[in-house]
Protein backbone atom coordinates (compact mmCIF):
# COMPACT_ATOMS: atom_id res chain seq x y z
CA UNK A 1 0.00 0.00 0.00
CA UNK A 2 1.34 3.19 -0.66
CA UNK A 3 0.19 6.45 1.29
CA UNK A 4 -1.87 9.00 0.11
CA UNK A 5 -4.20 6.56 -1.36
CA UNK A 6 -6.78 8.60 -0.46
CA UNK A 7 -5.48 11.22 -2.34
CA UNK A 8 -3.77 9.23 -5.66
CA UNK A 9 -6.47 6.57 -6.07
CA UNK A 10 -4.05 4.05 -5.33
CA UNK A 11 -2.51 4.22 -8.69
CA UNK A 12 0.92 3.10 -9.25
CA UNK A 13 3.81 5.80 -9.60
CA UNK A 14 7.38 4.83 -11.22
CA UNK A 15 9.17 8.03 -9.17
CA UNK A 16 8.50 9.25 -5.65
CA UNK A 17 5.58 11.79 -5.76
CA UNK A 18 5.73 15.48 -3.89
CA UNK A 19 2.65 16.16 -2.10
CA UNK A 20 0.84 18.68 0.38
CA UNK A 21 -1.57 16.17 2.28
CA UNK A 22 -0.64 12.53 3.43
CA UNK A 23 -3.63 10.10 4.46
CA UNK A 24 -4.04 6.04 5.51
CA UNK A 25 -7.22 4.92 4.02
CA UNK A 26 -8.94 8.37 5.28
CA UNK A 27 -10.46 11.19 2.91
CA UNK A 28 -8.73 14.23 2.20
CA UNK A 29 -11.56 16.68 1.59
CA UNK A 30 -9.65 19.30 2.90
CA UNK A 31 -6.65 19.78 0.86
CA UNK A 32 -7.71 22.95 -0.60
CA UNK A 33 -9.90 24.44 1.60
CA UNK A 34 -9.34 27.70 2.78
CA UNK A 35 -10.30 26.21 6.68
CA UNK A 36 -11.19 23.48 7.97
CA UNK A 37 -15.49 23.67 7.73
CA UNK A 38 -15.55 23.42 11.77
CA UNK A 39 -13.34 26.83 12.03
CA UNK A 40 -14.72 30.44 12.07
CA UNK A 41 -12.10 32.29 10.77
CA UNK A 42 -13.87 35.19 11.52
CA UNK A 43 -13.68 34.22 15.70
CA UNK A 44 -12.51 37.34 17.69
CA UNK A 45 -9.56 36.73 19.73
CA UNK A 46 -9.13 37.59 23.46
CA UNK A 47 -10.47 36.23 26.20
CA UNK A 48 -9.67 33.55 28.39
CA UNK A 49 -10.58 29.54 27.84
CA UNK A 50 -9.88 28.67 32.09
CA UNK A 51 -10.26 24.94 32.88
CA UNK A 52 -9.47 22.36 35.86
CA UNK A 53 -6.77 19.80 36.04
CA UNK A 54 -5.97 17.40 38.70
CA UNK A 55 -3.32 16.55 41.18
CA UNK A 56 -0.42 18.76 40.77
CA UNK A 57 3.33 18.83 38.72
CA UNK A 58 6.54 19.56 38.97
CA UNK A 59 7.64 19.98 35.05
CA UNK A 60 7.28 21.31 32.17
CA UNK A 61 8.23 18.29 29.64
CA UNK A 62 6.13 15.61 29.96
CA UNK A 63 8.08 13.26 27.63
CA UNK A 64 10.86 12.80 29.66
CA UNK A 65 10.57 9.49 31.74
CA UNK A 66 11.20 11.60 35.52
CA UNK A 67 8.78 14.55 36.95
CA UNK A 68 5.09 14.65 37.11
CA UNK A 69 4.55 17.52 33.86
CA UNK A 70 2.09 20.41 33.88
CA UNK A 71 -1.07 19.63 31.89
CA UNK A 72 -1.44 21.71 28.29
CA UNK A 73 2.11 21.84 27.10
CA UNK A 74 1.04 20.52 23.94
CA UNK A 75 0.10 23.90 23.02
CA UNK A 76 4.03 25.24 23.15
CA UNK A 77 5.01 23.16 20.31
CA UNK A 78 3.84 22.63 16.53
CA UNK A 79 4.16 19.40 15.06
CA UNK A 80 5.43 18.66 11.52
CA UNK A 81 1.73 18.22 10.16
CA UNK A 82 -1.54 17.99 11.91
CA UNK A 83 -5.18 16.10 11.39
CA UNK A 84 -8.14 16.73 10.82
CA UNK A 85 -11.46 16.50 13.48
CA UNK A 86 -13.51 15.16 10.45
CA UNK A 87 -11.35 12.40 9.09
CA UNK A 88 -10.27 9.49 10.32
CA UNK A 89 -6.11 9.83 9.62
CA UNK A 90 -5.31 12.49 7.39
CA UNK A 91 -2.36 14.88 7.71
CA UNK A 92 -2.41 18.77 6.69
CA UNK A 93 1.14 20.86 6.27
CA UNK A 94 2.15 22.69 9.85
CA UNK A 95 5.71 22.73 9.97
CA UNK A 96 5.94 20.67 7.28
CA UNK A 97 4.56 22.26 3.99
CA UNK A 98 4.97 19.35 2.12
CA UNK A 99 6.48 15.57 1.93
CA UNK A 100 8.05 13.15 -0.86
CA UNK A 101 7.34 9.56 -0.52
CA UNK A 102 7.72 6.53 -2.55
CA UNK A 103 4.14 4.88 -3.47
CA UNK A 104 5.91 1.80 -4.06
CA UNK A 105 8.64 1.57 -1.22
CA UNK A 106 7.31 2.99 2.23
CA UNK A 107 10.90 2.50 3.72
CA UNK A 108 11.36 6.44 3.68
CA UNK A 109 9.44 9.35 3.63
CA UNK A 110 10.52 12.57 3.41
CA UNK A 111 9.16 16.42 5.26
CA UNK A 112 9.94 19.56 3.75
CA UNK A 113 10.41 22.20 6.59
CA UNK A 114 8.08 25.24 5.62
CA UNK A 115 11.23 27.68 5.49
CA UNK A 116 8.78 30.40 7.49
CA UNK A 117 8.47 28.35 10.71
CA UNK A 118 10.27 30.12 13.19
CA UNK A 119 10.13 29.49 16.96
CA UNK A 120 9.65 32.06 20.08
CA UNK A 121 13.03 33.12 19.49
CA UNK A 122 12.46 34.07 15.99
CA UNK A 123 14.63 31.71 14.70
CA UNK A 124 14.17 28.91 11.83
CA UNK A 125 12.67 25.63 12.36
CA UNK A 126 15.31 23.04 10.48
CA UNK A 127 16.01 19.95 9.81
CA UNK A 128 18.84 19.51 12.52
CA UNK A 129 15.94 20.56 14.97
CA UNK A 130 13.79 17.75 14.01
CA UNK A 131 16.66 15.06 13.91
CA UNK A 132 17.55 16.13 17.18
CA UNK A 133 13.78 16.37 18.78
CA UNK A 134 13.18 12.56 17.34
CA UNK A 135 17.08 11.43 18.47
CA UNK A 136 15.83 12.40 21.73
CA UNK A 137 12.55 10.85 22.37
CA UNK A 138 14.24 7.69 21.14
CA UNK A 139 17.06 7.28 23.05
CA UNK A 140 15.80 9.53 26.16
CA UNK A 141 12.03 10.03 26.27
CA UNK A 142 9.30 7.22 27.52
CA UNK A 143 9.57 3.58 26.88
CA UNK A 144 6.12 3.89 25.06
CA UNK A 145 6.92 6.63 23.07
CA UNK A 146 10.02 4.74 22.17
CA UNK A 147 7.70 1.57 21.76
CA UNK A 148 5.50 3.08 19.60
CA UNK A 149 8.50 5.25 17.49
CA UNK A 150 10.50 1.75 17.19
CA UNK A 151 9.81 1.41 13.46
CA UNK A 152 12.19 4.60 13.06
CA UNK A 153 15.49 3.30 11.86
CA UNK A 154 17.45 6.59 11.44
CA UNK A 155 16.49 10.51 11.14
CA UNK A 156 18.58 12.07 8.31
CA UNK A 157 19.29 15.49 7.64
CA UNK A 158 19.31 16.23 3.65
CA UNK A 159 19.33 20.05 3.90
CA UNK A 160 17.98 22.54 6.14
CA UNK A 161 14.54 22.57 4.59
CA UNK A 162 14.79 18.74 4.62
CA UNK A 163 14.69 15.89 6.79
CA UNK A 164 14.14 11.85 6.00
CA UNK A 165 13.11 9.58 7.75
CA UNK A 166 14.49 5.83 7.03
CA UNK A 167 12.43 2.89 8.61
CA UNK A 168 12.90 -0.66 9.67
CA UNK A 169 11.33 -2.12 5.78
CA UNK A 170 8.86 -0.92 4.02
CA UNK A 171 5.65 -2.81 5.87
CA UNK A 172 4.49 -0.62 7.99
CA UNK A 173 3.36 2.59 6.06
CA UNK A 174 1.81 4.39 9.26
CA UNK A 175 4.43 5.27 10.82
CA UNK A 176 5.36 7.95 8.18
CA UNK A 177 2.47 9.61 8.91
CA UNK A 178 2.69 9.42 13.00
CA UNK A 179 6.44 10.86 12.93
CA UNK A 180 4.34 14.01 11.76
CA UNK A 181 2.28 13.96 14.72
CA UNK A 182 4.72 14.47 17.24
CA UNK A 183 5.90 18.09 18.26
CA UNK A 184 9.07 19.69 17.84
CA UNK A 185 11.75 21.25 19.88
CA UNK A 186 14.64 23.33 18.89
CA UNK A 187 18.10 21.12 19.02
CA UNK A 188 19.36 24.10 21.28
CA UNK A 189 17.45 23.56 24.32
CA UNK A 190 16.89 19.52 23.85
CA UNK A 191 21.20 19.55 24.27
CA UNK A 192 21.16 21.30 27.70
CA UNK A 193 17.24 20.43 29.17
CA UNK A 194 15.58 17.73 27.71
CA UNK A 195 16.26 15.33 31.34
CA UNK A 196 15.91 18.33 33.46
CA UNK A 197 12.97 18.39 35.74
CA UNK A 198 12.66 22.30 35.01
CA UNK A 199 9.42 24.22 34.87
CA UNK A 200 11.09 25.93 31.93
CA UNK A 201 9.90 24.39 28.77
CA UNK A 202 11.68 23.29 26.05
CA UNK A 203 11.66 26.06 22.97
CA UNK A 204 8.84 25.35 20.74
CA UNK A 205 6.72 27.15 18.34
CA UNK A 206 3.57 26.66 18.86
CA UNK A 207 0.47 29.49 19.13
CA UNK A 208 1.06 29.70 22.74
CA UNK A 209 4.39 30.44 25.13
CA UNK A 210 3.91 29.63 28.49
CA UNK A 211 3.12 32.36 30.94
CA UNK A 212 2.07 32.76 34.75
CA UNK A 213 3.13 28.87 36.53
CA UNK A 214 2.04 29.31 40.17
CA UNK A 215 3.06 25.94 41.48
CA UNK A 216 0.75 23.37 42.36
CA UNK A 217 -1.57 25.61 41.78
CA UNK A 218 -2.67 26.83 38.47
CA UNK A 219 -0.43 26.89 34.63
CA UNK A 220 -1.32 29.37 32.36
CA UNK A 221 -0.35 29.76 28.39
CA UNK A 222 -0.43 33.17 26.49
CA UNK A 223 -0.84 33.35 22.74
CA UNK A 224 2.07 34.33 20.71
CA UNK A 225 1.12 37.45 19.07
CA UNK A 226 4.21 36.64 16.61
CA UNK A 227 2.95 32.79 16.09
CA UNK A 228 4.26 32.34 12.89
CA UNK A 229 1.20 30.03 11.96
CA UNK A 230 -1.36 31.87 12.31
CA UNK A 231 -2.71 32.19 8.56
CA UNK A 232 -2.03 28.38 7.78
CA UNK A 233 -5.21 26.54 6.32
CA UNK A 234 -5.53 24.12 9.95
CA UNK A 235 -5.05 27.01 12.06
CA UNK A 236 -7.42 29.59 10.48
CA UNK A 237 -9.99 30.47 13.03
CA UNK A 238 -8.22 28.66 15.82
CA UNK A 239 -6.65 29.41 18.53
CA UNK A 240 -8.85 32.66 19.49
CA UNK A 241 -8.37 32.31 23.40
CA UNK A 242 -5.51 35.10 24.29
CA UNK A 243 -4.97 32.98 27.64
CA UNK A 244 -5.76 29.44 28.25
CA UNK A 245 -5.73 28.73 31.97
CA UNK A 246 -5.64 25.28 34.32
CA UNK A 247 -6.69 25.28 37.83
CA UNK A 248 -5.35 22.40 39.84
CA UNK A 249 -7.98 21.04 42.49
CA UNK A 250 -6.60 17.28 44.43
CA UNK A 251 -10.86 16.46 44.24
CA UNK A 252 -12.98 16.37 41.88
CA UNK A 253 -15.81 17.44 44.35
CA UNK A 254 -13.69 20.60 45.34
CA UNK A 255 -13.50 21.36 41.39
CA UNK A 256 -16.86 21.35 41.06
CA UNK A 257 -17.58 23.93 43.84
CA UNK A 258 -14.88 25.86 42.09
CA UNK A 259 -16.70 25.83 38.87
CA UNK A 260 -19.70 26.99 40.49
CA UNK A 261 -17.99 29.78 41.87
CA UNK A 262 -16.35 31.01 38.27
CA UNK A 263 -12.75 29.91 39.37
CA UNK A 264 -12.36 28.08 36.33
CA UNK A 265 -15.45 28.52 33.28
CA UNK A 266 -15.32 25.52 30.89
CA UNK A 267 -15.84 21.92 32.46
CA UNK A 268 -16.20 18.62 30.97
CA UNK A 269 -18.58 17.11 33.47
CA UNK A 270 -17.97 13.44 34.17
CA UNK A 271 -20.38 12.96 37.26
CA UNK A 272 -23.75 11.74 36.36
CA UNK A 273 -25.01 13.13 39.93
CA UNK A 274 -23.83 16.33 38.70
CA UNK A 275 -24.79 16.26 35.44
CA UNK A 276 -28.74 15.18 36.77
CA UNK A 277 -29.27 17.15 39.83
CA UNK A 278 -26.29 19.19 40.55
CA UNK A 279 -26.33 22.41 37.87
CA UNK A 280 -29.11 23.94 40.57
CA UNK A 281 -26.55 26.63 41.67
CA UNK A 282 -27.57 30.51 41.98
CA UNK A 283 -25.50 31.11 38.39
CA UNK A 284 -27.13 28.72 36.78
CA UNK A 285 -30.43 29.94 37.62
CA UNK A 286 -29.53 33.11 36.84
CA UNK A 287 -28.98 31.75 32.94
CA UNK A 288 -24.83 32.28 33.61
CA UNK A 289 -24.11 29.03 32.96
CA UNK A 290 -24.95 26.96 30.30
CA UNK A 291 -25.07 23.13 29.76
CA UNK A 292 -24.62 21.70 26.33
CA UNK A 293 -23.82 17.68 25.19
CA UNK A 294 -22.11 17.11 22.40
CA UNK A 295 -22.13 14.19 20.03
CA UNK A 296 -19.15 12.13 19.38
CA UNK A 297 -18.09 9.78 17.16
CA UNK A 298 -15.25 8.16 18.28
CA UNK A 299 -14.90 5.19 20.21
CA UNK A 300 -16.05 5.57 23.90
CA UNK A 301 -12.92 5.22 25.72
CA UNK A 302 -12.57 1.86 27.33
CA UNK A 303 -12.76 2.72 31.36
CA UNK A 304 -12.26 -0.53 33.13
CA UNK A 305 -11.14 -1.72 36.58
CA UNK A 306 -7.67 -3.57 35.07
CA UNK A 307 -5.98 -6.32 36.18
CA UNK A 308 -2.43 -7.01 36.62
CA UNK A 309 -1.35 -10.29 34.95
CA UNK A 310 2.00 -10.08 36.22
CA UNK A 311 0.32 -10.85 39.81
CA UNK A 312 -0.05 -14.92 40.03
CA UNK A 313 -3.79 -14.26 40.86
CA UNK A 314 -4.87 -13.42 37.86
CA UNK A 315 -2.96 -15.52 35.44
CA UNK A 316 -6.31 -18.09 35.62
CA UNK A 317 -8.86 -16.69 33.30
CA UNK A 318 -11.54 -18.31 35.35
CA UNK A 319 -10.45 -15.76 38.13
CA UNK A 320 -10.99 -13.32 35.61
CA UNK A 321 -14.24 -13.95 34.29
CA UNK A 322 -15.06 -14.18 38.10
CA UNK A 323 -14.06 -10.90 39.06
CA UNK A 324 -16.08 -9.77 35.76
CA UNK A 325 -19.07 -11.35 37.36
CA UNK A 326 -18.85 -9.61 40.30
CA UNK A 327 -19.36 -6.01 39.48
CA UNK A 328 -23.16 -5.12 39.39
CA UNK A 329 -23.70 -2.43 36.75
CA UNK A 330 -27.12 -2.30 36.59
CA UNK A 331 -27.86 -1.41 40.24
CA UNK A 332 -24.75 1.40 40.32
CA UNK A 333 -26.28 3.02 37.22
CA UNK A 334 -29.73 3.13 39.08
CA UNK A 335 -28.46 3.98 41.98
CA UNK A 336 -25.42 6.21 41.51
CA UNK A 337 -25.50 7.26 37.81
CA UNK A 338 -29.30 7.92 37.68
CA UNK A 339 -29.36 6.18 34.60
CA UNK A 340 -26.97 8.09 32.78
CA UNK A 341 -24.62 5.37 31.12
CA UNK A 342 -24.45 2.78 29.40
CA UNK A 343 -22.12 -0.78 30.12
CA UNK A 344 -19.09 -0.48 27.81
CA UNK A 345 -19.64 -3.91 25.64
CA UNK A 346 -16.31 -3.17 23.55
CA UNK A 347 -12.97 -2.09 23.33
CA UNK A 348 -14.12 0.39 20.48
CA UNK A 349 -17.69 1.45 21.50
CA UNK A 350 -20.48 3.44 19.96
CA UNK A 351 -17.97 3.06 16.58
CA UNK A 352 -17.90 1.31 13.23
CA UNK A 353 -14.76 -0.41 14.84
CA UNK A 354 -16.86 -2.07 17.76
CA UNK A 355 -17.16 -5.82 17.40
CA UNK A 356 -21.14 -7.22 17.22
CA UNK A 357 -22.77 -10.05 17.01
CA UNK A 358 -20.89 -13.08 15.79
CA UNK A 359 -18.05 -13.41 13.77
CA UNK A 360 -18.46 -12.81 9.96
CA UNK A 361 -16.92 -14.96 7.62
CA UNK A 362 -14.30 -12.33 7.20
CA UNK A 363 -13.16 -12.55 10.73
CA UNK A 364 -13.22 -16.16 10.70
CA UNK A 365 -10.73 -16.40 8.46
CA UNK A 366 -8.66 -14.56 10.42
CA UNK A 367 -9.28 -16.19 13.66
CA UNK A 368 -9.71 -19.40 12.38
CA UNK A 369 -5.64 -20.25 12.94
CA UNK A 370 -5.37 -18.13 16.20
CA UNK A 371 -8.16 -20.38 17.81
CA UNK A 372 -6.33 -23.42 18.44
CA UNK A 373 -3.74 -20.71 20.77
CA UNK A 374 -6.00 -19.78 23.04
CA UNK A 375 -7.85 -20.79 26.00
CA UNK A 376 -10.80 -22.63 25.77
CA UNK A 377 -12.87 -19.77 27.82
CA UNK A 378 -11.51 -17.40 25.53
CA UNK A 379 -12.04 -19.56 22.38
CA UNK A 380 -15.66 -20.02 23.22
CA UNK A 381 -16.08 -16.23 23.72
CA UNK A 382 -14.49 -15.05 20.88
CA UNK A 383 -17.06 -16.88 18.90
CA UNK A 384 -19.96 -15.94 20.60
CA UNK A 385 -22.41 -12.60 20.34
CA UNK A 386 -20.20 -11.08 23.36
CA UNK A 387 -22.35 -9.77 26.26
CA UNK A 388 -21.21 -8.43 29.74
CA UNK A 389 -22.79 -10.03 32.64
CA UNK A 390 -26.23 -8.42 33.41
CA UNK A 391 -27.47 -8.24 36.88
CA UNK A 392 -31.39 -7.65 38.18
CA UNK A 393 -30.18 -4.11 39.37
CA UNK A 394 -31.26 -5.02 43.40
CA UNK A 395 -28.19 -4.71 44.79
CA UNK A 396 -27.62 -8.16 45.74
CA UNK A 397 -26.13 -9.71 42.33
CA UNK A 398 -26.65 -13.40 43.91
CA UNK A 399 -26.60 -14.94 40.89
CA UNK A 400 -23.89 -13.34 39.38
CA UNK A 401 -21.58 -14.05 42.56
CA UNK A 402 -22.96 -17.74 42.64
CA UNK A 403 -21.45 -18.14 39.38
CA UNK A 404 -18.29 -15.85 40.29
CA UNK A 405 -18.04 -18.69 43.19
CA UNK A 406 -17.97 -21.53 41.34
CA UNK A 407 -15.52 -19.84 38.62
CA UNK A 408 -12.61 -19.77 41.59
CA UNK A 409 -14.02 -23.01 42.71
CA UNK A 410 -12.85 -24.73 39.51
CA UNK A 411 -9.87 -22.66 39.77
CA UNK A 412 -8.55 -24.65 42.62
CA UNK A 413 -9.82 -22.07 45.26
CA UNK A 414 -11.47 -22.85 48.40
CA UNK A 415 -13.11 -21.32 51.38
CA UNK A 416 -11.46 -21.68 54.97
CA UNK A 417 -13.26 -20.14 57.93
CA UNK A 418 -15.95 -18.51 55.10
CA UNK A 419 -12.19 -16.87 53.91
CA UNK A 420 -10.93 -17.69 50.51
CA UNK A 421 -7.84 -19.13 49.89
CA UNK A 422 -5.42 -18.96 46.86
CA UNK A 423 -4.53 -22.84 45.37
CA UNK A 424 -1.49 -21.92 46.98
CA UNK A 425 -2.92 -21.52 50.36
CA UNK A 426 -2.38 -17.95 50.50
CA UNK A 427 -5.11 -15.50 51.49
CA UNK A 428 -6.97 -13.75 47.97
CA UNK A 429 -6.23 -10.27 48.73
CA UNK A 430 -6.67 -7.82 45.87
CA UNK A 431 -6.12 -3.94 46.69
CA UNK A 432 -7.18 -1.34 44.08
CA UNK A 433 -5.21 1.62 43.83
CA UNK A 434 -7.01 4.62 42.80
CA UNK A 435 -5.77 8.50 42.64
CA UNK A 436 -8.40 11.23 43.88
CA UNK A 437 -11.58 9.86 44.80
CA UNK A 438 -14.07 10.49 41.51
CA UNK A 439 -14.62 6.29 41.07
CA UNK A 440 -14.06 5.65 45.23
CA UNK A 441 -17.91 5.08 45.31
CA UNK A 442 -17.82 2.80 42.37
CA UNK A 443 -14.56 1.08 43.80
CA UNK A 444 -16.24 0.57 47.76
CA UNK A 445 -19.38 -1.19 46.08
CA UNK A 446 -17.26 -3.23 44.28
CA UNK A 447 -15.10 -3.92 47.19
CA UNK A 448 -17.80 -5.12 48.83
CA UNK A 449 -18.75 -7.61 46.27
CA UNK A 450 -15.40 -8.92 46.10
CA UNK A 451 -16.00 -9.09 49.79
CA UNK A 452 -18.69 -11.17 49.84
CA UNK A 453 -17.34 -13.24 47.95
CA UNK A 454 -14.52 -14.09 50.13
CA UNK A 455 -11.67 -12.16 49.03
CA UNK A 456 -9.94 -10.06 51.30
CA UNK A 457 -10.61 -7.20 49.20
CA UNK A 458 -9.68 -2.98 49.73
CA UNK A 459 -9.06 0.86 48.20
CA UNK A 460 -6.36 1.93 48.48
CA UNK A 461 -6.13 5.59 47.79
CA UNK A 462 -2.74 7.61 46.94
CA UNK A 463 -1.55 11.15 46.05
CA UNK A 464 -1.42 12.11 42.49
CA UNK A 465 2.75 11.45 42.29
CA UNK A 466 2.63 8.18 43.70
CA UNK A 467 -0.17 6.91 42.04
CA UNK A 468 1.58 7.45 38.37
CA UNK A 469 5.45 6.58 39.87
CA UNK A 470 3.29 3.18 41.28
CA UNK A 471 1.27 2.76 37.95
CA UNK A 472 4.62 3.39 35.79
CA UNK A 473 6.64 0.54 37.85
CA UNK A 474 3.51 -1.39 37.59
CA UNK A 475 2.76 -1.92 41.40
CA UNK A 476 -0.54 -2.52 42.00
CA UNK A 477 -3.52 -5.68 42.03
CA UNK A 478 -6.21 -3.77 40.55
CA UNK A 479 -6.59 -0.03 39.22
CA UNK A 480 -8.61 2.28 37.01
CA UNK A 481 -7.57 2.73 33.58
CA UNK A 482 -8.51 4.30 30.86
CA UNK A 483 -8.01 3.55 26.90
CA UNK A 484 -9.21 5.58 24.38
CA UNK A 485 -9.22 4.88 20.63
CA UNK A 486 -8.75 6.52 17.50
CA UNK A 487 -10.81 5.95 14.44
CA UNK A 488 -7.63 4.34 12.46
CA UNK A 489 -5.77 2.22 15.66
CA UNK A 490 -2.89 1.26 14.43
CA UNK A 491 1.02 0.70 15.91
CA UNK A 492 -0.12 2.50 19.36
CA UNK A 493 -2.04 -0.93 20.31
CA UNK A 494 1.54 -3.15 20.55
CA UNK A 495 1.88 -0.44 22.97
CA UNK A 496 -1.17 -1.13 24.81
CA UNK A 497 -1.81 -4.84 24.35
CA UNK A 498 1.32 -6.15 23.02
CA UNK A 499 3.63 -8.62 24.31
CA UNK A 500 7.00 -6.55 24.29
CA UNK A 501 5.93 -3.23 26.31
CA UNK A 502 4.21 -5.46 29.15
CA UNK A 503 7.73 -5.45 29.95
CA UNK A 504 8.62 -1.89 29.70
CA UNK A 505 8.28 0.20 33.04
CA UNK A 506 6.14 3.23 32.15
CA UNK A 507 4.47 1.70 29.17
CA UNK A 508 0.99 1.69 28.17
CA UNK A 509 0.43 -1.92 28.80
CA UNK A 510 -0.93 -1.22 32.27
CA UNK A 511 -2.82 -4.99 32.00
CA UNK A 512 0.72 -7.04 31.42
CA UNK A 513 -1.36 -8.59 29.00
CA UNK A 514 1.09 -11.54 26.96
CA UNK A 515 -1.18 -13.06 24.09
CA UNK A 516 0.43 -14.19 20.86
CA UNK A 517 -3.05 -13.97 19.24
CA UNK A 518 -3.34 -10.27 20.08
CA UNK A 519 -0.15 -9.64 19.01
CA UNK A 520 -0.64 -11.55 15.67
CA UNK A 521 -3.92 -9.65 15.01
CA UNK A 522 -2.14 -6.17 16.04
CA UNK A 523 0.77 -6.68 13.40
CA UNK A 524 -2.09 -7.43 10.94
CA UNK A 525 -3.65 -4.41 11.87
CA UNK A 526 -0.54 -2.43 11.36
CA UNK A 527 -0.18 -3.67 7.88
CA UNK A 528 -3.80 -3.13 6.71
CA UNK A 529 -3.88 -1.97 3.06
CA UNK A 530 -7.31 -0.55 3.23
CA UNK A 531 -10.28 0.86 5.37
CA UNK A 532 -12.55 -2.19 5.33
CA UNK A 533 -9.02 -4.68 6.49
CA UNK A 534 -8.79 -2.01 9.27
CA UNK A 535 -12.31 -2.45 10.31
CA UNK A 536 -11.75 -5.99 9.71
CA UNK A 537 -8.71 -6.50 12.19
CA UNK A 538 -10.00 -3.64 14.75
CA UNK A 539 -13.01 -6.18 14.99
CA UNK A 540 -11.10 -9.76 15.52
CA UNK A 541 -8.54 -7.20 18.36
CA UNK A 542 -12.04 -6.49 19.81
CA UNK A 543 -13.00 -9.88 20.02
CA UNK A 544 -10.18 -11.45 21.21
CA UNK A 545 -9.64 -8.48 24.12
CA UNK A 546 -13.05 -8.66 25.70
CA UNK A 547 -12.91 -12.48 25.71
CA UNK A 548 -9.60 -12.57 27.48
CA UNK A 549 -11.35 -10.97 30.36
CA UNK A 550 -8.61 -8.66 31.39
CA UNK A 551 -9.94 -5.95 32.78
CA UNK A 552 -13.98 -5.09 34.42
CA UNK A 553 -15.23 -3.13 32.04
CA UNK A 554 -17.46 -0.23 33.65
CA UNK A 555 -19.75 2.77 31.64
CA UNK A 556 -19.31 5.79 29.42
CA UNK A 557 -21.24 7.21 27.09
CA UNK A 558 -21.14 8.44 23.99
CA UNK A 559 -21.60 11.69 24.43
CA UNK A 560 -19.67 14.86 25.49
CA UNK A 561 -21.28 16.30 28.78
CA UNK A 562 -19.73 20.18 28.83
CA UNK A 563 -20.63 22.93 31.40
CA UNK A 564 -19.66 26.27 30.45
CA UNK A 565 -20.03 30.04 31.71
CA UNK A 566 -22.45 31.95 28.56
CA UNK A 567 -19.25 33.78 27.55
CA UNK A 568 -17.98 30.95 25.32
CA UNK A 569 -19.55 30.06 21.66
CA UNK A 570 -18.48 28.21 19.01
CA UNK A 571 -19.47 27.25 15.63
CA UNK A 572 -22.60 26.02 14.62
CA UNK A 573 -20.92 22.81 12.99
CA UNK A 574 -18.75 20.96 15.72
CA UNK A 575 -16.31 18.31 14.14
CA UNK A 576 -17.25 14.84 14.43
CA UNK A 577 -14.33 13.32 16.52
CA UNK A 578 -14.01 16.04 19.13
CA UNK A 579 -15.56 19.17 21.11
CA UNK A 580 -13.16 21.23 18.86
CA UNK A 581 -12.22 23.35 22.40
CA UNK A 582 -9.72 24.90 19.74
CA UNK A 583 -11.83 26.81 17.49
CA UNK A 584 -14.46 27.84 20.17
CA UNK A 585 -13.87 31.60 21.21
CA UNK A 586 -15.21 34.51 23.79
CA UNK A 587 -17.78 37.02 23.18
CA UNK A 588 -16.41 40.13 24.93
CA UNK A 589 -19.62 41.60 25.45
CA UNK A 590 -20.93 38.12 27.42
CA UNK A 591 -17.54 37.84 29.43
CA UNK A 592 -18.36 41.31 30.72
CA UNK A 593 -21.92 40.42 31.84
CA UNK A 594 -20.41 37.06 32.96
CA UNK A 595 -17.74 39.04 34.93
CA UNK A 596 -20.28 41.97 36.68
CA UNK A 597 -22.32 39.20 37.87
CA UNK A 598 -19.16 37.50 39.67
CA UNK A 599 -17.75 40.98 41.05
CA UNK A 600 -21.13 42.07 42.46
Amino acid sequence: MGLGWALFGGAVHAAPITTTVLALNSTTEYANAPHLPYANPNAPKGGTLSLQARGTFNSANKWMTTGVAMIGTDYLYDTLMTGSLNEAFTMYPQLANKVTYDPDDASWIIYHIDPKARFWDGSAVTAQDVKATFDALLTQGQMSVRSYLSAVKEVQVLDKQRVKFVFNGADNTEIALTVGQFPVFAKSSIDTDFEKITLTPLLGSGPYRLGKVDVGRSVSYERDPNYWGKDLMVNRGRYNFARIKFVYYQSDEVAFEGFKSGQYRFRVENSAANWTSGYNFPAMRANMVVKEPIADHNPVPMQGIIMNQRRPLFQDIRVRQALTKVYDFEWMNKALFHNQYERLQSFFYGSELEAKGTPSAAEMVVLQPLLPSLEPIQRQAVLKEWQLPKSEGDGFNRKQLLEARQLLLDAGFYYQDMKLYQPDGTRASIEILLAGDTLTRVALFYVRNLQRLGFDAKVRQVDEPQYIERMRRFDYDMAVDVFAQSLSPGAEQFATWGSPAADEVGSQNTIGIKNPAIDTVIDKLVHAQTREEIVLYTHVLDRLLRAGYYLVPLYGTPVTRVAYWDEYRHPDTLPTNAIGIDYWWVDKAAEQRVNNYLTR
